[in-house]
This record gives C-alpha cells, structure tokens and sequence, in this order.
C-alpha cells in the first residue's frame, strides 16, 4: 500500500531518454528587450550574481554596444565557471566579429530566422536558397574563428521544416557536427503534444532533429499563447538537452519560459536532479521587482508573495497540522516564508495558532490555547463583524489581531482581578 503523507513519499518522475539536461539563461538578451525596461550595467551583473548562485550553466548576452560589452567583461573577470557568458549574433561576419573581440566568449548564438514572413517580409531575401547560403556562411565563419555555435532556428513554429528547415539544418551540422540547433517557437505556436505533427508540435520536431544527426538540441519558447513551460517541458522529455529560459518569463510580448517554473519543476519532481541551489529565487524576484520594475504577481508560482500564504480555514487548519497537505513543496526551497492569514474565511484554528504566536511574542512565554476557548471565539466573531458590517475587505494584520489578543488576554484579565480584589476590599 502507498501511502503520501510527506514530500519524501512522492515519487518522481523520470526523463524517457535519460539524456543529461542544462538550462540556457537569456534573461539579460532576450529579457533585456521587453517593452518599457532598462537594465543598467549593475543590473545585468546582479543577475549574473543570482544566476551563478542558482547554478545555471550558460548565459548570452549582446556585445555590440559599449554599456553591454563592459558589463560582459566584468562577468568574464569574475572567473566563476557558471554561467559560461555566451555571444549573440546575426548572421553576418561583422556581427560575429564583435563577439571575437571580446577576449574569453567561446560560444556565440546566430540568428537564422526560417519562415518566409521573416526571410522575405522582415529580412527583404529574394529567396530561400540565399537565406541558406546567408546563414551557412556565418556559421562557416564562426566556426572558421574558433567559435563553439548556437544556431537561432527562428520562427520554427511558422516554417517549412521539410521542405526547408530541415534540409539547412542538415548543412550546419556538416559545418558545426556539435552546434547546438535552438528550436525557436518565436510567437507561442507551439504544442506539447506528441501526436501534433509540423509546424507546430515541440516532441515532433524534437524528434526529427535527433533523426537528422543534432546531438544538442535547445528550445526557445515565447509565451503567446500561454504554453511556453510546458513546451519547454516537452522539449527535455523527447530528447532536447537544453531550453533557453528567462527569469520571470520576462521579453518581448508575453515573454518566454520562465527559469524559474522550469528548474523548480527538474529539481522537485525530476528524478536524480539535484545540481540547482533555488534558495535565492524569492529574493532574486524581489530584486528584479524593486530594481528594474518588473510586476510579479501575488498568485505567480514559485515566488508570488502569496503562494505560501493560507487564509481559509480548511486550508490553514491543514498547514498548521502537515504543511504537505496544502504545499505542494516547502517554502525554504526557494527562500520563501509560511504565512497564515486571518480573514472572512477563517476558522478558529488559525485564530488559535496566531493567538498563541502573538501572546508568545508579547509575554515572552510559551502559550498554549484551545480553539474552543471563549476569548477565541469572542475574537472571531469581532473579526467576523468587521468583514460584516464595515465591509472590510483586507486581511487582518498581525498588529491588529496583537490589539485583540490584549484585549481578550491580558486587559480583561487585568480587570477581571482588580475586581475582584475590590470586591474582597
């Protein structure tokens, strides 16, 4: 019999290849581009900060302005071995070059875009064959120079990957056997899915990389469409080896990936991973929140302020006996806190718990006391009266409830023998 009472007793799942898998981070390229931010030097070098402290493997980052490229110096000087700081380029020599000049980049993306909207409309190509021999010749010269390849398959998703993607891909790998081919679902058309054949199905066209030869395959998923984790997700359980992801999901449009879900996820529920340190999320949100301007939601998973807090009374009385009932992990895995709420919707456990926090706090001893007690109950339903009859509609704070714990435990107490010593008196 299988019984679940603790996080221990879960069982986890396991990769069906069981390929070694690595996180790309592209918060500082591809975030860098989200409407309406700007991230300075310091910035860039914070999150570079948290990134080494999580234990991402690789990062890019552009080099072709003078802030970008004395804040990726800095991070080479750093000397840390996580995140390798990778380049970014377009397909052409003088971009490549910029990222040649930066002594200690080993490894540069090129952007390849594929669907005839970006290749004709955007890029202005008389065809595909010479967007072939375009992109080609970079990864030629990249290679030609030293340089470990990432090649940018864009717009993967709206492309015709038979009858020209494939092909193409086929001639990088002649040049690049070890060029890591990055699977761009540029606008969220994606799906998870496996039996969802081209453009759109990730397993598919995972799987028919591997076909081809691609020994390292990295997906890059916009969120448009909400699907971006769970392509990514996809992209590692038919046989990719990386996924590029942003913190936060931060971008262009609805943004990518976020690292965050994606690692939690691997280090939690994946079996035999290990090798992330995630205890520096919660803070590493609330830096990105205050510093560069970033809205994170309440309810967003992993580090919304609110995904360790419990108001309702089933819930807070399921917490307060086995956090597993209501947690789906413990809170210090990201460096979050347990919060438990007073509001319309809770019983007398938590009234009872937070009672006893408080009068530990004010006394400085340890209290114990019945939910059933009269002064717990006295105390609901002042609380009750004010979501009833003010129209209250915030959570009680804990200032306030210390206010009816004084109330109820100690004035009326302090009353209660002053009268009776007037009586005896």
């Amino acid at each position: 019999m299988k019984v679940y009472r603790s996080y221990e007793d879960l069982p986890r799942i396991k990769l069906p290849l069981g390929q070694d898998i690595f996180i790309s981070d592209s918060t500082i390229r591809d975030g860098s581009q989200m409407p309406g931010i700007v991230m300075k030097k310091r910035h860039k070098l914070k999150i570079y900060d948290y990134l080494h402290r999580i234990g991402i493997e690789k990062l890019e980052t552009f080099v072709f302005n003078d802030r970008d490229r004395e804040a990726v110096r800095v991070m080479l000087d750093t000397g840390f071995e996580f995140p390798e700081v990778t380049g970014w380029a377009r397909a052409n020599p003088k971009d490549i070059d910029f990222v040649l000049s930066m002594d200690g980049i080993k490894e540069t993306g090129i952007l390849m875009s594929v669907s005839d909207s970006h290749m004709i409309d955007k890029m202005g190509l008389a065809s595909r064959e010479e967007a072939e021999k375009k992109y080609t010749d970079a990864l030629q010269y990249a290679v030609d120079h030293g340089l470990r390849t990432r090649a940018h398959i864009e717009d993967m998703t709206r492309a015709d990957n038979e009858g020209f993607v494939f092909p193409l891909i086929e001639k990088l790998l002649e040049i690049d056997p070890d060029c890591i081919i990055r699977l761009c679902d540029t606008v969220g058309f994606g799906l998870p899915f496996p039996d969802v054949d081209e453009p759109y199905g990730i397993p598919h066209m995972v799987k028919r990389l591997r076909e081809i030869g691609s020994k390292n395959i990295e997906t890059h998923i916009h969120d448009d469409f909400g699907m971006s984790v769970a392509c990514s997700i996809a992209g590692y359980w038919y046989g990719a080896n990386w996924s590029s992801l942003t913190f936060l999901g931060i971008g262009e449009r609805a943004g990518n990936a976020e690292l965050e879900k994606v690692a939690l996820l691997l280090m939690q529920r994946v079996e035999g991973f290990q090798k992330y340190d995630l205890q520096s999320l919660t803070e590493f949100a609330r830096y990105m929140e205050k510093e560069i301007g970033i809205r994170v939601p309440r309810n967003k998973s992993v580090v919304g302020r609110n995904i360790f807090a419990h108001e309702s009374g089933i819930h807070t009385a399921g917490i307060i006996k086995n956090p597993f009932t209501y947690e789906p992990f413990p809170p210090e895995v990201v460096g979050g806190k347990r919060q438990l709420l007073i509001g319309d919707s809770s019983g007398l456990e938590v009234i009872r718990f937070k009672v006893e926090e408080s009068l530990n706090e004010l006394m400085h001893v340890e209290s114990k006391i019945d939910k059933n007690d009269w002064r717990v109950k006295a105390i609901q339903s002042d609380i009750q009266r004010l979501y009833n009859e003010e129209k209250r509609i915030s959570c009680i704070s804990d200032e306030e409830l210390k206010r009816f714990v004084e109330k109820y435990f100690m004035l009326d107490s302090i009353i209660e023998e002053h009268g009776d010593n007037e009586m005896q008196n």
